[in-house]
């Protein structure tokens, strides 16, 4: 088998193709082991689709399957283009969440994500302000002064008591920074594509930023975030770190 891995603002994955559509959660276990394998935060699996380009299959480093994941929407678009999995760098591609549609342009990918869900408006709990959104997959955002306000372990108390992921935003000149707990990893992240765009969300429905800003996750690198019509689009460079075959 041949794998590659790309790095996609610090979230990184690894990605195969194939006709075989399967359970690859002790796949995924094997190859994102840091220690023993190839290393990564997940594994993508793109397999055919007779509704769009392709579908995939995402599974988290520990084996549990994710319905989205927007920094691989990224990773996974640059791949298939690279790849010549499909005809030109626009396209579609089906995930647990629904159609994801991309634009690739070199090492820059902009995709289409599904469109958000409120789950739970403002409500407060251990002593912050909390807004409760599916981007994809669920996600606490609290908005915050100082990011050193983010705590491991009222995180996992959050991400367990709400099955979601857990984030903190800080507004500084129009702009959004935001560190991330993620499910899956159980911890904290570099960068979360569906993190962002929640926080994003959060922050544009306030007033805190306009239609189109940029966002900087824990990794530093810079992405942009925009809405048009309703939609959420997510812009930012991807890294095709190696390719390896086993």
């Amino acid at each position: 088998m041949t794998y590659t891995k790309y790095s996609a603002s610090g979230n990184d994955f690894v990605i195969f193709h194939t006709f075989i559509e399967k359970n690859y959660a002790n796949d995924a276990i094997k190859l994102c082991n840091r220690t023993e394998g190839i290393g990564a935060d997940g594994l993508v699996v793109i397999v055919p689709s007779n509704e769009a380009d392709f579908k995939w299959q995402f599974y988290n480093s520990d084996g549990s399957d994710a319905a989205m994941c927007g920094n691989a929407t990224r990773a996974v678009s640059h791949y298939a283009f690279t790849n010549n999995l499909v005809a030109s760098n626009e396209m579609q591609f089906l995930t647990g969440a629904g159609l994801i549609k991309s634009h690739v342009e070199n090492d820059i990918v902009e995709t289409q994500l599904t469109a958000p869900k409120v789950v739970k408006d403002e409500f407060t709990q251990d002593g912050f302000s909390w807004y409760l959104v599916d981007t994809g997959v669920p996600h606490l955002v609290t908005i915050v002064d100082d990011l050193e306000l983010y705590n491991h372990d009222l995180c996992a108390k959050m991400r367990y008591e709400h099955n979601a992921n857990v984030n903190f935003a800080k507004i500084e000149n129009g702009i959004i920074k935001v560190r991330t707990y993620e499910r899956g990893v159980e911890g904290e992240t570099l960068a979360c594509g569906t993190g962002m765009a929640a926080c994003f969300l959060r922050a544009n429905n306030l007033g805190l930023v306009k239609d189109s800003t940029f966002v900087y996750p824990k990794s530093g690198e810079e992405l942009t975030l925009s809405k048009k019509n309703g939609a959420i689009y997510f812009k930012g460079a991807v890294k095709k770190v190696f390719v390896i075959t086993i």
